[in-house]
């Protein structure tokens, strides 16, 4: 168990140093990286040097900085194609957002949540805060009950028996509740959510057309209630317009 939880450590600290350089976008020195995760100094060195041999990073011994090499920039490249589909996801959400400003999101499913796994942020100073990567419970978040709309009535009920062995009673999920609001989603093509992850934010989530390996991605626009409440109109038509213009698919009215 020792060596498991040992492991466990390190490849979360590898990937807590990638996401730091994602984050910051210049080169790094062993201090920086142990003083922002409370590494000890000889772990964070062990670890950088680490991924020096083993070519995900390069050492300027002149500066004594770190930064990621081509490798990791290459390693992901085939993502955006088998993921999204020769960019066009990519272009649907720039659409989108360009008309909108709001957070315009794509999330898909992770075992039992949704995660958010590309989105642009909104310019506007009161915004709805979610990060890539970020996950929400599948039958309870307004992107996870819009995934669960495109599958079909028996795989949702293997789903919910799934979630309630592992949470506790109070916090389980009546399927026959959440059917008639799937039941909603496939009629009107998407889900208006309020208030179920954070006071006072919505989103408004509709799931696309099946993508590479069979996986749903569901589109959203997140913001404040009073906001998406405001413009519903405008972004229901402009994500509508967004799929069929850039997925080739109806959504319907």
């Amino acid at each position: 168990m020792e060596n498991s939880n040992s492991t466990i450590k390190t490849a979360r600290r590898i990937f807590e140093v990638l996401e730091y350089f994602e984050q910051v976008k210049r080169p790094i020195s062993l201090k920086e990286i142990s003083h922002t995760f409370g590494y000890p100094t000889s772990s964070g060195s062990v670890l950088l040097k680490s991924m020096v041999t083993l070519g995900y990073l390069f050492y300027d011994g002149y500066n004594r900085t770190y930064m990621p090499t081509m490798r990791i920039a290459q390693m992901g490249n085939w993502l955006k194609t088998e993921l999204f589909g020769e960019s066009e996801i990519l272009a649907l959400v720039d659409f989108i957002w360009q008309e909108v400003d709001e957070l315009v999101s794509i999330s898909t499913q992770s075992d039992l949540h949704a995660q958010y796994i590309h989105l642009i942020p909104s310019t506007k100073s009161l915004r709805f805060d979610v990060k890539p990567g970020d996950i929400r419970p599948l039958a309870i978040a307004g992107v996870g009950r819009a995934m669960l709309s495109a599958h079909t009535d028996a795989e949702i009920e293997r789903l919910v028996r799934r979630i309630n062995a592992t949470c506790p009673v109070e916090e389980r999920i009546d399927l026959s509740e959440l059917m008639t609001i799937i039941t909603d989603i496939r009629r009107n093509g998407y889900m208006f959510s309020k208030d179920i992850i954070t006071r006072g934010a919505g989103v408004i989530a509709m799931p696309l057309p099946k993508r590479s390996f069979g996986r749903i991605l569901v589109l959203g626009v997140g913001g404040p209630n009073s906001r998406l409440e405001e413009n519903e109109d405008h972004i229901l038509n402009t994500m509508r317009e967004g799929i069929a213009r850039y997925l080739g698919a109806d959504t319907g009215a």
